[in-house]
């Protein structure tokens, strides 16, 4: 195996922005929850904030872990780093646990976005794995 970088296509680049700019904006909802932004309540009904505001402490764990590593993991497809697919794992994980909790405690009043959460975060972990494969980033 060569650790001889290939020139990925364009629209591996594509990819790679377009999972930034979708990880920030989960970075960006974190913040707002965490610290409770004016911006982040204008954009919850009041049961919203109320039920972000009696989550268990190891669920807002999760989401942190599983915004912030996806977003480091998807800096490092830009930078073309290997360990892109490690980050983009462990936020998978995290995707799972707080997305299941949701699931499983019947809070389905968003379930497009909930799935749509957890089918790009599978994405990006197969196409970190692609592009290891095919030496877009080593």
């Amino acid at each position: 195996m060569t650790n001889l970088k290939q020139k990925p296509p364009f629209w591996f680049w594509v990819v790679s922005v377009i999972a930034l700019l979708w990880n920030l904006m989960g970075v960006d909802q974190y913040i707002g929850q965490a610290y409770k932004t004016d911006r982040w309540k204008a954009s919850m009904t009041s049961e919203q904030i109320e039920l972000a505001s009696t989550l268990p402490s190891w669920l807002t764990a999760a989401f942190a872990i599983a915004v912030f590593t996806a977003a480091i993991g998807s800096m490092g497809l830009l930078l073309r780093k290997k360990a892109s697919y490690s980050l983009l794992v462990i936020s998978l994980i995290a995707v799972v646990i707080q997305m299941g909790y949701f699931l499983i405690n019947g809070y389905t009043d968003h379930i497009g976005m909930t799935i749509s959460i957890i089918a790009f975060a599978v994405f990006l972990v197969w196409f970190a794995k692609k592009s290891i494969s095919k030496h877009w980033i080593v």
